[in-house]
């Protein structure tokens, strides 16, 4: 995993050109708390990518008739979250990611695999991707910003402003935290 070691909750200065834009976090929870609260279960926000909730992951007959091929739970191991590749079987590919919606919960780590497993999901042929936790608004949406991040390369901005106009999202803080640092991180590499 390139990359995820080099992501901390520290928070890098935004030297140069290129990073100046980089809105504060307060900046970002007010665009976060813009729009009303959604209220479906489950959303898609990207084409072929549905953010949702456990009732969404839990009701396999649900995903079938979305034709969800792939899963990433984003709550894997938590008392809320029963789905496994067990649960799933054989039609639908797994990944569990063990977070916790916490904002001292290091996040940040699974931003590159659960970028690449969604990015993986995407590129198959006819397949649609759920990722989800337990309310679909914290840890699942954290890691499809995360995703458009990296294989979109959307400021952190433009990736929420992408996801909300389908649902409603809330990251808590230090997530919110973890993904600026991420922005930075990735308009560096790129040389602004």
């Amino acid at each position: 995993m390139s990359g995820v070691e080099v992501l901390g909750s520290q928070e890098p200065e935004a030297a140069g050109t290129c990073t100046e834009d980089i809105p504060s976090i307060k900046e970002i929870e007010q665009l976060l708390s813009t729009g009303g609260p959604s209220c479906n279960h489950v959303d898609e926000v990207w084409p072929n990518l549905f953010l949702g909730d456990l009732v969404t992951a839990h009701n396999r007959f649900v995903l079938w008739k979305m034709g969800v091929t792939h899963v990433l739970n984003a709550a894997h191991g938590t008392a809320y979250s029963h789905g496994g590749q067990d649960f799933y079987g054989a039609t639908i590919d797994y990944y569990g990611v063990p977070a916790h919606d916490l904002p001292s919960f290091d996040i940040s780590q699974f931003f590159f695999s659960a970028a690449q497993f969604i990015h993986n999901a995407l590129k198959t042929p006819g397949a649609k991707i759920l990722v989800h936790c337990a309310v679909g608004v914290s840890r699942s949406a954290s890691l499809v910003l995360a995703y458009l991040m990296i294989n979109h390369h959307l400021p952190l901005v433009e990736a929420i402003k992408t996801v909300k106009e389908h649902r409603w999202i809330s990251p808590n803080r230090g997530f919110l935290k973890q993904l600026r640092n991420l922005d930075v991180q990735l308009r560096q590499k790129k040389d602004c």
